[in-house]
Parts: structure tokens; C-alpha cells; sequence
């Protein structure tokens, strides 16, 4: 009777599987279905109050997908639906915060990024899904990006330098005034001839409002000749700016196409041909760069100095999408070590071949 009772030798054997793996077993399409609710979570996070409709544009689901998923969501209590459209609650955003790490090492993006810092020589790059060419939602998920590793970095810095540009503008809608009230946004330079809501002042105005912060504006007119440019630079408030500027701590930046910022600009033909002539890529403070990082041409305007980046601690660039890959990868051929990078999946991608096949 006892030898019927003794454990085969297969009951005793031991098992390796960890739960994880166990589950992996029973349920392969696991990490799929977490990843797809993942991201339709935080396409809610990015542009709730939404509309199913508009979700399932953004998502790519169809909207009978799109509604299953919802009302899963809505029966785990992490996203309201409501007449106004679809919003995340407060456990979904933990449940956000707590799955960003896992998704993102899985995604791969860790390591593109990883790999990107290192050869660029810079000190952080942080890469979002997507191709800001094309999506919103991954303009959105940039502007998010650099919002956050602003507030966790930005500590005793107090004077705060931004630029124009659609990247940049981004960032205020995902800022938090808890204790920036005491920073001071200014415009990294003068305004010139961009799109109103896309100039430093404008967005230097947007960040104070964000943070409950303050902002100091500064025009400079764009059509002055050299000789008027020089007189300018004594006004007093052209002279308050540059005082202002040798005291910048943190400056936030985007990164243009030579030939898109020139055209935006309404630049000359003349000046147009000089950059074509000297193969001008990228543009950042006014200032144009070739292909070496090497500065080929600048704007005349009162502003930062490329130079005195280099004294400046806390430095975020901010550009995406394929098409900027080369102008990104112009500008960081001479960029100070101590920059840290945004940037979109389809433009990392593109900066990491054309770095790898010259």
C-alpha cells in the first residue's frame, strides 16, 4: 500500500518555469494585449477628453476594436466615458507609471537610445515611439518626454532660455506648477518672421503660464541692417537680455532643416544660395550647420551664443522625425557633451544608419 503512495520520479522532478514564464506558457498573446491596452491607455492620457471615433483614427484599431478595448478599461477603472469623450482615471495613470519601464525595455527604444548618447558623445537620449512626420500623437508624446526630465532635473536652476519651433511648443501643455514658480522663461533669442504661436516669445509666455512662473519677452526686428543691429545691441533691453543670457541655467531648443527654416524665415535667394553653396542641414539658435557641425551661416538677431552653451548645466534639445535626422545629427556633431536628447523612434532609426553607413 505505501509503495502506491510514493511520487513518481515525474512529481518530484523540479520545475525551472518562473511564474512569468508560466504564464507566458498558458497565455503567449500576453505581452501583445498588454502592450496594445498600454498604448491605447496613453493615447487617452495624451489627448483625453477623446472621442472613440478619433481614438481609433489615432490608434489604428477599428472601432469595433476600439470600443471592446474601451469598455475593458472603463470594467478595470482606468478610463472614464464620459458624454465629453474618453478620459483616463487616476488608476490608469498609476497603471501607466507603473508599466513605462517594462514596455519601453521591451520596445527596444532603451537600447537605441543607449546606443545613440554613445555615439553622439551626449550625455542622455531619450527616444518616444513613432515618427513626428506623420503623428501627433508621437508630437504629443515628445512634448511629455521633455516636460518630464525638465521637472526632475530643473532643481536650484532658476533662469530658464527657450526657442521657437513646433517641438518646443509642445512641452507646456504637459508641465505642473508644483514648485517652478520661482523659474524665469525667456525667448533664447529675438523674435523673428515665424508663425506667431511657434515664436520663443509666445512659448517662453506659455511655459511661465504652465508653471506659474514668470517670463520676460524680447523683440528684435528682423529687418535691421547690420549697422542698425549693432546699434540695437546697446538698447537697454537688448542689454538686459544678453545679461540674462550669461546667466541661463537651462535652455530648451529645438533643431530645424537649414532649407525648411530658411523658407520659413522668407530668406532671401541670395542667402539661400549661400546655403545650399556651404551645405547648410541643420539650424539652432539662428545659427546653420553642415553636415561636420561646422557653423556655415547665422541670422543677425541678439540672442544666445553657441558658445556660451557650454557653460550652460542643464541643456534639452528637442527634435523629431525622419526627415530632421540629418539636420539632428548636424547640429550634435559640435554640441556641448552635456546635452540630452529627444527625439522620435523614426529619427533615432535614421540618425543610426547614416551615422553607421558614413
Amino acid at each position: 500500500m505505501m509503495d502506491q503512495m510514493r511520487p513518481t520520479s515525474k512529481r518530484v522532478m523540479k520545475l525551472n518555469l518562473s511564474f512569468t514564464d508560466a504564464q507566458l506558457a498558458l497565455v503567449p498573446e500576453l505581452p501583445t494585449l498588454i502592450e496594445q491596452r498600454y498604448h491605447m491607455l496613453k493615447l487617452i492620457k495624451l489627448s483625453g477628453p477623446v472621442g472613440r471615433r478619433t481614438l481609433s483614427s489615432m490608434s489604428g484599431y477599428s472601432e469595433r476594436e476600439t470600443r471592446s478595448m474601451l469598455e475593458l478599461l472603463k470594467e478595470q477603472d482606468l478610463a472614464h466615458i464620459a458624454k465629453e469623450g474618453v478620459s483616463v482615471t487616476e488608476k490608469g495613470i498609476e497603471v501607466l507609471f507603473a508599466l513605462h519601464d517594462t514596455i519601453e525595455e521591451r520596445s527596444g527604444r532603451r537600447q537605441l537610445a543607449s546606443e545613440l548618447a554613445e555615439r553622439l558623445a551626449i550625455k542622455k537620449v531619450h527616444v518616444v515611439e513613432g515618427d513626428s512626420d506623420y503623428s501627433d500623437v508621437t508630437k504629443r508624446l515628445l512634448g511629455m518626454q521633455t516636460a518630464k526630465q525638465f521637472r526632475s532635473q530643473i532643481q536650484k536652476h532658476k533662469i530658464v532660455a527657450v526657442t521657437g519651433g513646433s517641438s518646443v511648443a509642445m512641452v507646456p501643455a504637459f508641465m505642473q506648477t508644483d514648485e517652478l514658480s520661482d523659474l524665469l522663461f525667456i525667448a533664447a533669442r529675438g523674435g523673428v518672421g515665424e508663425e506667431l504661436g511657434l515664436q520663443a516669445n509666445m512659448i517662453a509666455a506659455s511655459f511661465a503660464e504652465a508653471c506659474d512662473a514668470s517670463y520676460k519677452a524680447f523683440y528684435y526686428p528682423d529687418t535691421l541692417s547690420e549697422e542698425a543691429h549693432a546699434v540695437f545691441q546697446h538698447e537697454p533691453a537688448a542689454k538686459e537680455m544678453l545679461e540674462l543670457y550669461s546667466k541661463t541655467e537651462c535652455v530648451i531648443h529645438g533643431i530645424g532643416d537649414a532649407t525648411r527654416m530658411a523658407l520659413l524665415r522668407n530668406s532671401s535667394e541670395e542667402e539661400q544660395q549661400i546655403l545650399m553653396e556651404r551645405q547648410a542641414k541643420g539650424e539652432a539658435f539662428g545659427f546653420y550647420f553642415n553636415q561636420q557641425g561646422e557653423i556655415v551661416h547665422r541670422i543677425r538677431t541678439v540672442g544666445i551664443q553657441i558658445e556660451q552653451l557650454q557653460q550652460v548645466p542643464l541643456l534639452f534639445a528637442v527634435a523629431g522625425g525622419k526627415s530632421k535626422a540629418q539636420a539632428i545629427l548636424s547640429y550634435l556633431a559640435g554640441a556641448p557633451s552635456q546635452t540630452i536628447l529627444l527625439t522620435d523612434e523614426a529619427a533615432a532609426e535614421e540618425m543610426l544608419a547614416l551615422m553607421k553607413k558614413g
